[in-house]
């Protein structure tokens, strides 16, 4: 079982590895330095680094964890990458149906092609769609997202990079909300955050502040106006 150390998700499913850079929250990937990590550890599925990698062998994974848990599919990749054969989201997508069991929190920057294939895919209960955004040039991802059949719609506004004063949240479940981290972390105004959260509070949407990133996250915290935000769409 692959356990998470993200606060908002509890394992962690990665049938596909490795992406390709598409926008400015992409700048720092911290999945492309995991990946290199794990390249000079030689394992086995990060032979090849960060190039977009599929991992058959790594589709039924979820129907072996028999405890119920939120599962974040594909941290270390882009699930809607085009370079990703539609047969192989199916066969993720039929996976997620049989471990009905399961929550499964699917991310992706590529909300354009997660519009044009959504009516192909198999929407159970269990999975919650999400799409990232990182400042304003990319809040037209958000009405991709609305566009499919998901029962849950979330967004995860991170790395935050700048404010979101147009974000309509209609027909949005959940948001999630975070500063970068890392080598090279860029700066999140806090002035951008109350914003969405008071968007949110408005439209009675929950609210989960992850963190304030910065190179060192841990000593920056997750507490916003004096309290620790983690609600969740439940």
């Amino acid at each position: 079982m692959a356990h998470s150390a993200i606060e908002w998700t509890e394992s962690t499913w990665n049938p596909l590895t490795g992406c390709t850079k598409i926008s400015a929250g992409c700048k720092n990937c911290y999945a492309e330095r995991m990946a290199k990590r794990l390249q000079a550890m030689k394992q086995p599925h990060y032979i090849d680094g960060f190039e977009l990698t599929l991992h058959p062998d790594s589709l039924e994974i979820p129907l072996t964890w028999k405890k119920p848990q939120m599962i974040f599919v594909n941290s270390m990749s882009d699930l809607f990458h085009q370079d990703v054969p539609i047969e192989f989201i199916q066969q993720v997508f039929e996976v997620m149906n049989k471990a009905h069991w399961h929550t499964f929190q699917v991310l992706t920057k590529r909300a354009e092609r997660l519009a044009q294939i959504a009516k192909y895919l198999p929407w159970s209960s269990n999975i919650w769609m999400g799409v990232s955004v990182e400042n304003s040039d990319y809040l037209f991802r958000t009405e991709y997202l609305k566009a499919t059949d998901a029962h849950v719609k979330f967004l995860s506004l991170e790395p935050l990079l700048g404010p979101l004063k147009s974000l309509d949240l209609c027909g949005i479940d959940w948001v999630i909300v975070g500063g970068e981290s890392g080598p090279g972390a860029r700066p999140v105004e806090v002035s951008w955050i109350r914003q969405i959260r008071a968007n949110c509070v408005d439209n009675d949407v929950p609210f989960f502040f992850k963190q304030w990133g910065g190179v060192r996250k841990k000593q920056a915290g997750r507490t916003l106006d004096g309290r620790t935000w983690d609600e969740l769409p439940i």
